[in-house]
Formats: structure tokens, C-alpha cells, sequence
């Protein structure tokens, strides 16, 4: 039975430098440096109880709407916004300022969602 995801497998051009990013905006913590089995770099770094393994390729060309979603509060929310700033990274805010959108150096797209879990959102849809 699935428990949880065991990990996100993303390919960047630059591991340590996406690594960097997740610490700074984040609070990420950074693992590990270590090549694959192959010999190519990739870097292990934390979020919120999620793994990711940052390893080096060509990540995708174009955005096509998907997007990694961590639920935040307000308060944190504000503080990565103000944090982003330092990055050379599209972000921008949305859905009345209680969601905020980045990608990283490769076309990924990540949420930070200070909206409510999706557990409130369906249930008030739900009931409506």
C-alpha cells in the first residue's frame, strides 16, 4: 500500500545550483553531492518531509502546466515571495495573493499554496 512519495526525480543542468535555490527560497535542506551510477552529478536535498533528487540533464524545453504544490502558511508564503526576489526566476502571485508560482533554472514549475489544503477546498465545493 502507498504511504507517501518516496521521492521527486527531477532533471536540471545544474543540480547544486537548483539545489541552492530550494535552501534559499525554501529552507530546503541539502543533502548530499553525489554522482549517479553513471558517473552524472546529481544532488538529494529536503522539503517539507519530501525528497528530491536534483540530477543533471536537459530539463524540459516549455511549461505545460504541470507543477509541484506545497502547502504553506500566509506567513511563509510572504517570506519566499520577498526571498525570490534575489533569484534570477520567473514568480508571480495568484488566486488573491494566496498562492505563489516559481520555476527554477529549468522550466519546473512549483506552488506554494496558502489557500487551504485541497481537502478544505473539495469539501466546500462539495457541499455547495
Amino acid at each position: 500500500m502507498n504511504t507517501a512519495i518516496a521521492h521527486i526525480a527531477l532533471i536540471v543542468r545544474d543540480p547544486s545550483r537548483t539545489a541552492e535555490l530550494f535552501a534559499g527560497v525554501l529552507g530546503a535542506q541539502v543533502i548530499a553531492d553525489c554522482p549517479d551510477e553513471r558517473g552524472h552529478p546529481q544532488t538529494f536535498a529536503k522539503y517539507g518531509g519530501v525528497w528530491f533528487v536534483l540530477r543533471q540533464g536537459d530539463g524540459p524545453s516549455c511549461r505545460n502546466g504541470d507543477h509541484i504544490a506545497f502547502e504553506v502558511d500566509r506567513a511563509e508564503l510572504k517570506a519566499c515571495a520577498g526571498k525570490l526576489g534575489t533569484y534570477d526566476v520567473e514568480h508571480f502571485m495568484a488566486r488573491e495573493d494566496t498562492a505563489l508560482y516559481f520555476t527554477d533554472y529549468d522550466n519546473h514549475v512549483f506552488e506554494l499554496d496558502a489557500g487551504g489544503s485541497l481537502d478544505e477546498v473539495l469539501a466546500g465545493t462539495l457541499q455547495a
